[in-house]
């Protein structure tokens, strides 16, 4: 004789607990609509009889794909890298599938969410790093996609960042607070998007830490270059040719200071005896490199961005945006004038 167990479905666990299927299926699939009190016995009583959601079923119920799709720019770059761990984890933890998306330039930005609606391959948008215009969201929303932006955007959907201007800010006092007056700024431009609002918050706040300290900004020690290490030192080396040299640089970004700390060795200058250099972001080489910087925590922005799309996708009640904070992590690469 068989001593095989019958499959134990939603039925049987409708039947233990008192309810309709409807009940149980919001209360295991995580929906609005059950109290917290019932969804705790149904999903005991699941557990007690060993009924488990099938996760496409689950889907399925929910007329959804259970993918969520994740846009960047660029895949080599450690933002990037950090970001898109952060935000794959948390996602897989709650079930759902990431479909990566990279989309270098504009004309792949514009094809890729004129293709997307066509395709419906997601429930939900992550964008890493590049900006979403009122056209491109508005063929999101016209299918019923919700869009989360995170790494620089600020936007009419929710979002999560840091305050770029606020960072900046940080940096700059800290060498006027060190004694410096002639502060060069290195200011990172991307090709493809010059009004990157990045750019011009980290900008904005160089400007208004030196207007605050009663510093008149020289023109000639704002250099701008495009977004990397190799421009930074080239950078330096056209800052370094000013008749009146800076004391002090502050770069939009670690790689470019880096790239700038580059260029002062080659030439056998010291860091920070002739020229102090201050970053953001707290790139992994930053601390092996002994260099002052505004550390921001990506890894915290992906997952509280990958948070704010689960949020959305279950109808609760989700927060705007959100702005991480940001510190000074003083090292060696800075000192008082």
């Amino acid at each position: 004789m068989s001593t095989t167990r019958p499959p134990v479905n939603m039925s049987d666990v409708a039947a233990r607990a008192g309810v309709g299927m409807a009940t149980v299926s919001r209360a295991l699939n995580g929906t609005p609509g059950v109290s917290d009190a019932t969804r705790d016995r149904i999903r005991a009583i699941a557990h007690e009889i060993g009924y488990v959601v099938s996760p496409e079923a689950s889907r399925l119920a929910r007329g959804a794909t259970g993918r969520i799709g994740v846009v960047v720019s660029h895949l080599s770059r450690w933002f990037f890298a950090e970001m898109l761990d952060a935000i794959e984890t948390t996602l897989r933890q709650a079930g759902h599938e990431i479909l990566l998306y990279q989309v270098p330039d504009p004309a792949s930005r514009h094809r890729f969410f004129e293709e997307l609606p066509a395709r419906r391959k997601v429930d939900a948008v992550i964008v890493v790093g590049l900006p979403v215009d009122l056209r491109e969201q508005q063929q999101l929303e016209s299918m019923g996609v919700h869009i989360v932006a995170t790494g620089g955007q600020t936007a009419s959907f929710p979002y999560v960042r840091i305050d770029d201007e606020e960072a900046s800010r940080l940096a700059v006092d800290h060498l006027v607070n060190l004694g410096h007056t002639r502060i060069g700024m290195i200011e990172a431009t991307s090709l493809d998007t010059p009004d990157w609002p990045l750019k011009l918050g980290r900008s904005e706040g160089y400007h208004a830490s030196l207007r605050a300290a009663g510093i008149d900004p020289a023109p000639e020690l704002v250099v701008t270059v495009p977004w990397g290490g190799e421009n930074g030192a080239d950078a330096m080396t056209r800052l370094l040719s000013l008749r009146t040299p800076p004391t002090a640089v502050f770069a939009h970004s670690d790689e470019i200071a880096l790239g700038a700390i580059r260029t002062l060795r080659r030439l056998d200058l010291d860091v920070p005896a002739d020229m102090s250099i201050i970053g953001i972001d707290d790139h992994p080489l930053a601390a092996l490199s002994d260099l002052t910087t505004i550390a921001q925590s990506v890894p915290e922005q992906g997952r509280l961005a990958a948070q704010m799309t689960l949020e959305l996708l279950a109808g609760r009640e989700s927060v705007e945006s959100v702005t991480v904070p940001v510190h000074l992590e003083l090292r060696r690469s800075t000192r008082r004038l």
